[in-house]
């Protein structure tokens, strides 16, 4: 068989456009930035994360305004949380931070919402109004075991609760 040169460059060519539209699509949809962070940096101090992981979004009613960049535990054993932000949001100081789930058993991300001071955060500040992360696992044995240790008189005495009537 006689290959002909420029079939096959025209060939190459397409093997090349597509191993790069692939690398582009990969770069695009994993958010993937070429410059460090520009935005508004920000950090927030949670007793429980509660699988918050990084690269998580942060949204204001919805709406994705950043994401986690880092997630470490500090000296007193809690977890400082950094959040990249867009630059061009306008935070009051008494904004709060909460870790929320998205459906039941769903990702977590943080939800944050906006106080109304008149003073503003700037990168490098802290949220000081945080609620950490509700662990499901938690709250079901809490039920469990807080209903089956109940108070004796709540145990069912075997005595019909009275109700006092009223007459005229």
């Amino acid at each position: 068989m006689d290959r002909s040169p420029v079939r096959d460059f025209i060939v190459g060519l397409f093997v090349l456009a597509g191993i790069g539209a692939i690398a582009y699509l990969s770069i695009s949809i994993g958010d993937f930035s070429w410059h460090g962070p520009t935005g508004l940096r920000l950090s927030a101090v949670f007793n429980e994360t509660g699988g918050l992981a990084v690269r998580a979004p942060v949204v204001i009613a919805g709406v994705r305004v950043g994401e986690i960049s880092s997630i470490s535990l500090q000296d007193d054993f809690q977890a400082n949380v950094q959040m990249d932000l867009d630059p061009t949001l306008k935070l009051p100081t008494d904004t709060s931070a909460s870790i929320v789930t998205a459906g039941v058993l769903g990702d977590r991300y943080i939800e944050l919402q906006p106080g109304g001071d008149d003073t503003i955060l700037k990168s490098g500040d802290r949220i000081t109004f945080t609620e950490s992360a509700v662990i499901l696992e938690r709250l079901i044995s809490q039920f469990i075991y807080g209903t089956l240790k109940g108070k004796p008189s709540d145990s069912g005495s075997g005595h019909a609760a009275t109700v006092p009537s009223i007459s005229p």
